[in-house]
């Protein structure tokens, strides 16, 4: 059997640390004067006595190692128990709020979804809004953290690529995990406070521009607005798409970048074919909405750029009536969102990498059909690509068009139309957020979704943050002998 102590015992101190974190939210209703301060409190103090005894219980005999199959386990439990603590603020605070789209909207927030149930979310205490970022940016930090450090050892989607010698601080100590964490967390606050102070340059009001700063870097898509970014001025959107951008990038190349080495960001295959990506389908949607309307080229292309960019980022944000643009547009920001952003950052979806290396794999069978007797080595950004790297990307991509086949069935099967139950299952697995469709009406919410559809999400938000098999192989009888 697995020991579940080490496990027990970081968890413990995540959730007592997000009860920690409570104060901020705490604070900022009591200087308002807004009575739900006193629902922070119960919820910071719940959170830091139940996290506190979990790490007690745990902390004798966990030490310092972490087995893989102890990871795996760790990186399911944070996800599964962190939100329902992130949850409480909401719970104890809005007594009519139930629980399942109090844990949605938790959940939402860790898993940088974005995806919400609150309807009117303008007129939410600062507190509560404030932590709805919080619950982002924390997520989106966490995300980083394990893309960097956990998910290349766990060989999970074909990650085990980006174990390098300057990077692979797994093993079964982590010795080196916490230098690689103070330096994520020094440029993912630099980045997040540079884009505070950018939002506030553009014109955006300074409260909006805090809780707008978190959810951005993170990718994180929860908005003080109930409109999100529609009816921000041009520049303010403009600066949207450039920290969107940043957001999505490979966190390991920041750090280098911090280490002095610009290199390696400016070399990057995957970076560089991201941002070819964008430009590609911004220029192909943003012809055709000038092709098909009377709409003036700016606002056409500004609107195009930021959505698309919102969506591949898998942030979730929105600028103009989407939904209104036709089919075109719509199927190109399906791709985009499938395909995702870059791995190693806080986005989801496939990945640039795991798409790139698809290609190169059907380019090298279409060669080799023509030469057959020839050995044709793959490789990626001048290095070769071991054959169990390649089955781990072509077994992550299998499982993920059927999983997202499956989920689509089951929400469609609770009683959402299949154009909702398409796109409510792609932009949950994909940590989107946006709402489209019918059920969701003109809110763009999803509270109008039955709670079995609820919890479908729920789980297609965390399968699809923790990279969909490190998941599934917790649920194989193997991964529980010794």
């Amino acid at each position: 059997m697995v020991d579940l102590r080490p496990v027990g015992y970081v968890i413990g101190l995540i959730i007592a640390a997000l009860g920690l974190t409570m104060i901020v939210p705490l604070l900022t209703d009591f200087l308002l004067g807004d009575a739900n301060a006193g629902a922070f409190a119960e919820a910071s103090l719940i959170s830091v006595t139940a996290g506190g005894f979990t790490a007690i219980a745990c902390q004798n005999r966990a030490g310092r190692s972490l087995s893989v199959r102890q990871a795996f386990l760790l990186t399911l439990g944070i996800w599964m128990f962190v939100p329902f603590f992130g949850a409480l603020p909401f719970l104890i605070g809005a007594p009519d709020v139930r629980f399942i789209d109090a844990y949605f909207e938790a959940v939402s927030g860790i898993t940088t979804t974005g995806a919400s149930v609150f309807v009117g979310v303008d007129d939410l205490p600062a507190g509560v809004t404030l932590w709805r970022a919080m619950l982002n940016w924390l997520g989106g930090l966490g995300i980083a953290f394990i893309a960097m450090i956990f998910l290349p050892v766990m060989r999970v989607g074909g990650m085990q690529f980006f174990r390098t010698e300057g990077f692979d601080t797994f093993g079964k100590v982590l010795p080196r995990a916490t230098d690689i964490a103070r330096e994520l967390f020094l440029v993912y606050a630099l980045l997040t406070v540079g884009c505070m102070m950018a939002y506030a340059a553009a014109g955006m009001p300074t409260f909006e521009a805090v809780t707008h700063g978190m959810a951005t870097i993170a990718t994180g898509g929860f908005s003080p607005r109930g409109a999100s970014f529609s009816g921000y001025a041009p520049q303010i959107q403009y600066t949207a798409v450039a920290f969107m951008i940043l957001g999505s990038l490979p966190y390991v190349r920041y750090v280098q970048l911090l280490r002095g080495a610009m290199a390696p960001l400016r070399s990057d295959l995957q970076v560089r074919t991201y941002l070819m990506w964008i430009a590609i389908a911004v220029m192909g949607v943003t012809a055709w909405r000038l092709a098909t309307s009377d709409q003036s080229a700016e606002p056409a292309f500004r609107e195009t750029l930021f959505n698309l960019v919102s969506i591949i980022s898998c942030t979730g944000f929105g600028a103009g009536d989407f939904s209104a643009w036709g089919a075109f547009p719509a199927t190109v920001a399906l791709w985009l969102g499938i395909m995702g952003a870059c791995s190693g950052s806080s986005s989801a979806g496939l990945s640039v990498f795991r798409v790139q290396v698809m290609f190169s794999l059907l380019s090298a069978r279409v060669r080799q059909i023509q030469m057959p007797h020839q050995i044709i080595a793959l490789r990626y950004g001048g290095q070769p690509i071991e054959a169990d790297t390649v089955d781990a990307i072509m077994l992550f991509v299998g499982a993920y068009v059927v999983t997202l086949g499956v989920f689509s069935v089951l929400i469609a099967a609770s009683g959402v139309d299949f154009e909702s139950a398409l796109f409510t299952s792609w932009t949950a697995m994909a940590n989107i957020g946006y709402g489209y469709g019918a059920i969701l009406g003109d809110t763009g919410t999803h509270v109008a979704l039955p709670d079995t559809a609820k919890i479908l999400m729920i789980l297609a938000m965390i399968m699809g943050r923790l990279s969909l098999l490190s998941v599934l192989v917790i649920l194989l009888p193997r991964f529980w002998q010794d």
